[in-house]
């Protein structure tokens, strides 16, 4: 049993080894969680998310916290006896609908903060209208126009520098705020992006349904670890992405080429895939660089 239990405490002590370089590297760096999918959904996954991004605040790192709340808003749009339409993977979004969004999303938005703060880190939830955090103008799909549905224009930078020089998490409510002062609907997904670029992020992290991008997305052994902009690209053009992940590659080469260091896309649903994907050598997930390097560091 003593044995055992050595093994154990020699295999804990090499994992925060391990882990020790990429703390060096990434402390006092902006890193970026977008935070969507099931890992929203279930509690225990939620805290699991919860307490990855306080540990990776309390070693160092300044994460910023970009949420998504989708499928609780067609949850309350169905309550509401309204109907719940796509285009091109853009909800719909008329006046009652982005009023129940707003609602939805806000309320998701404190409750996350409310979490943080009760594992020991401050947070501020706050709105993209917030000081006109994310400034947008409408956003159409191929032509159409699809309601109030915002495209990100501006990022007002210091709201953010100034919370987390002030040792505040920031947790961002993708809602935006149009030429005319309207609230806008954005895309969880673009807004983390536009914030990612703008902060000059280290780090993007995309929390996901799927366990990374794959390069047959029928083949699950043919999960791809890293990336270069050029290989990301090429995959593009190849037909083989396709569905919601097309969009999300396609903002991950967006952000790499507008300074973001590296961009990571996880699978949410694995328990803290945060901190296996930015602690070991190898990951879970895949990360696009700008450049060939070293895997996951």
């Amino acid at each position: 049993m003593e044995e055992n239990n050595m093994i154990n405490w020699f295999e804990k002590a090499g994992v925060l080894i391990e882990a020790l370089p990429y703390i060096r590297e990434f402390r006092g760096k902006t890193i970026v969680v977008k935070y969507g999918g099931s890992a929203m959904v279930d509690h225990e996954l939620k805290k699991n998310v919860v307490r990855d991004v306080a540990l990776l605040k309390l070693v160092g790192f300044h994460p910023i916290i970009v949420h998504g709340g989708g499928k609780e808003i067609t949850k309350w749009v169905n309550k509401a006896g309204l109907e719940t339409n796509f285009v091109n993977g853009l909800r719909v979004t008329d006046k009652d609908t982005m009023e129940i969004a707003e609602m939805v999303l806000n309320k998701i938005n404190k409750g996350l903060a409310s979490m943080m703060e009760k594992v020991g880190v401050k947070a501020v939830g706050i709105s993209g209208k917030d000081g006109s955090l994310l400034r947008v103008e409408k956003k159409l799909s191929k032509g159409q126009d699809i309601g109030y549905v915002g495209e990100v224009t501006e990022v007002n930078t210091d709201i953010l520098n100034t919370l987390i020089d002030h040792d505040f998490v920031p947790v961002v409510c993708p809602i935006g705020s149009g030429s005319d002062y309207h609230s806008y609907n954005v895309n969880a997904d673009d807004a983390a992006c536009a914030i990612a670029r703008a902060m000059k992020a280290s780090k993007l992290a995309f929390l996901t349904d799927i366990e990374g991008v794959y390069r047959d997305p029928l083949d699950r052994s043919s999960l791809i670890s890293s990336l270069t902009i050029s290989e990301a690209e090429a995959l593009l053009e190849s037909g083989n992405v396709g569905g919601g992940m097309l969009p999300k590659i396609q903002n991950c080469v967006d952000a790499v080429k507008a300074g973001v260091g590296k961009v990571h896309i996880l699978d949410g649903r694995m328990e803290h895939s945060l901190l296996l994907e930015f602690f070991t050598k190898t990951g879970i997930g895949t990360v696009i660089t700008g450049e060939k390097e070293e895997t996951h560091e």
